[in-house]
């Protein structure tokens, strides 16, 4: 599924360039733990997270994930934006819950990354 197929669905805010909405998203993974990310999550995943740090921007480039989504309102820093347009991660956001998300996106179709 192409990433803005959900951003439509979830009506989810694109924080980053929106050239990158044509990405295919794999899977998803949810963690805030960035060591779990890294240990779990493959290139393509869509990952959701209350975290938004530079640090979440350096795993998702390290891993290529397609899009990094932050939940339940939680404010994203200027040096996150411009860290994720530099290293070209679509990044979204949105007021619901981790889990609303989750539920929607496999509902969508997005298959857990086991």
């Amino acid at each position: 599924m192409k990433a803005r197929e959900i951003v439509q669905v979830l009506e989810l805010r694109v924080v980053t360039r929106s050239n990158l909405l044509d990405r295919e998203l794999t899977g998803g993974y949810c963690a805030d733990l960035l060591s779990c990310v890294m240990s779990r999550a493959k290139s393509g995943n869509v990952w959701l997270t209350l975290q938004a740090h530079p640090n979440v921007i350096a795993v998702a480039a390290l891993l290529e994930l397609g899009a990094v989504i932050v939940t339940e309102g939680a404010p994203i820093p200027d040096d996150v934006i411009a860290k994720a347009d530099d290293e070209k991660i679509l990044l979204l956001s949105t007021s619901h819950t981790t889990f609303w998300v989750v539920s929607e996106l496999a509902r969508l179709g997005i298959k857990a990354q086991e």
